[in-house]
């Protein structure tokens, strides 16, 4: 693959033809939040947190890190005032569903985010979708997937699927930023299945290394 040279908050960085914003700002060191992405799956743009300013031949305009492959001579931002307002708006709507998520309240802190400034939809999900695609990319057993549209999007588990595959698995519940998905399984096997045992199998160390 060739190389390609970029800036990013003024340094130049040197990425690799097909990576994305994200991949060469973190190749670099500099952070950019997100928590929809993981380097083992698929580029999904669902949280939008990776929401960055980019610079093509003197035209800037808003892009999403983890989906924008790098070009030559791009110029990137990731800390610009409209960047920051983007993100504050996207945590403010997720901490609406998931207030207590540890995750979302230190980015909450960093971009200055109110939890309270939208109404409370107790979903508790975010719709980052890991949990999904780890299952149906990785695993390759589909057992979970999101259902619905717009605002009654949800993920749910396929019972027969979850009784078969997930009680010597849980590999996805690590991935989980405000552990909705744990408590999901369970209500799930409880309902579909009362008479299987509920303690969790914890993740291995060597699994969840895997899996960050």
């Amino acid at each position: 693959m060739s190389e390609i040279n970029l800036q990013i908050d003024g340094k130049e960085v040197k990425a690799e033809e097909g990576m994305t914003v994200l991949e060469a700002a973190q190749s670099a060191g500099i952070f950019i939040p997100t928590l929809c992405h993981n380097e083992v799956l698929e580029p999904y743009g669902g949280c939008r947190l990776c929401t960055v300013e980019v610079e093509v031949n003197g035209w800037s305009k808003l892009v999403v890190g983890c989906l924008y492959p790098v070009e030559q001579g791009l110029i990137v931002r990731t800390r610009t005032k409209m960047v920051d307002k983007v993100r504050k708006l996207i945590l403010e709507f997720l901490l609406a569903h998931s207030p207590d998520s540890p995750a979302l309240l230190e980015l909450a802190q960093e971009y200055g985010a109110d939890k309270d400034r939208f109404e409370k939809e107790s979903s508790f999900c975010l719709l980052c979708g890991l949990c999904v695609r780890y299952c149906a990319e990785v695993k390759k057993k589909n057992v979970i997937g999101l259902i619905d549209k717009g605002g009654k999007r949800e993920i749910s588990f396929i019972p027969e699927l979850a009784a078969k595959e997930c009680w010597d698995c849980k590999e996805c519940f690590s991935l989980c930023p405000t552990s909705y998905l744990q408590a999901a399984y369970h209500l799930t096997k409880a309902i579909a299945f009362p008479s299987l045992p509920l303690p969790v199998k914890p993740v291995s160390e060597g699994t969840a290394k895997a899996i960050k």
